[in-house]
């Protein structure tokens, strides 16, 4: 935690960029088991890049999952899930993602439409809510800047909740996004690579530096 801020670096896919994450002090290690991402690691990856890292703070990142997917990185012995889904879809799968889960390490990432509601279930039954920028394409991973503004009053209006931003965060405008957003979790992924899921490591050294 810097200044009171936690950090998820997400998309790790090389031993080197979880060390060089670990040693500025990110809180969350962001792992992708989503098969369509171009930084997507297997169960027996996520295993190997984990080693190094308590395991209690490596995230497994998904879309939409099973659950018997879920249920082979939990007998991995991973235990925080972020799942990234669309409303209807939560509608109907959410209650199973909690039963075996649990509440305290379920994220929830809706694809939030501009001006629509977040759903009332995950605010009170996720750890934490994920907000990444909307892409009618993508589930997530856009890279593109989100509504700031947004998120701010979100935090506001369900102050029980955690908020998690997300979406084109960088060196560059990290911390713009602080002060507009008022966030105090950030999640940050192509914004400190030289290519998918190759992390550079000035630029992240230089991320968690904006804010120290």
């Amino acid at each position: 935690m810097h200044n009171g801020i936690q950090v998820k670096v997400c998309g790790l896919t090389r031993e080197v960029d979880v060390e060089a994450a670990l040693s500025h002090g990110a809180d969350a290690f962001g792992l992708i088991a989503y098969p369509h991402s171009p930084r997507a690691v297997s169960l027996e990856r996520a295993q190997a890049l984990a080693a190094a890292v308590p395991l209690e703070q490596c995230v497994i990142v998904d879309v939409e999952p099973e659950l018997e997917k879920i249920q082979a990185f939990q007998s991995a012995g991973f235990t925080r899930f972020q799942i990234h889904a669309s409303l209807q879809h939560l509608e109907s799968a959410f209650a199973g993602w909690l039963e075996s889960v649990g509440r305290e390490s379920l994220w929830i990432a809706p694809r939030l439409p501009r001006g629509a509601a977040l759903p009332e279930i995950i605010l009170h039954h996720a750890a934490a809510v994920l907000i990444d920028t909307y892409s009618v394409e993508k589930a997530g991973g856009t890279g593109a800047t989100g509504d700031w503004t947004r998120f701010s009053a979100l935090q506001k209006a369900y102050p029980e909740t955690s908020f998690i931003l997300a979406g084109g965060l960088s060196p560059e405008n990290v911390a713009a996004a602080l002060e507009e957003s008022e966030a105090r979790f950030l999640d940050v992924n192509s914004g400190v690579e030289s290519a998918p899921g190759v992390k550079e490591h000035t630029r992240l050294e230089a991320f968690f530096r904006a804010f120290k």
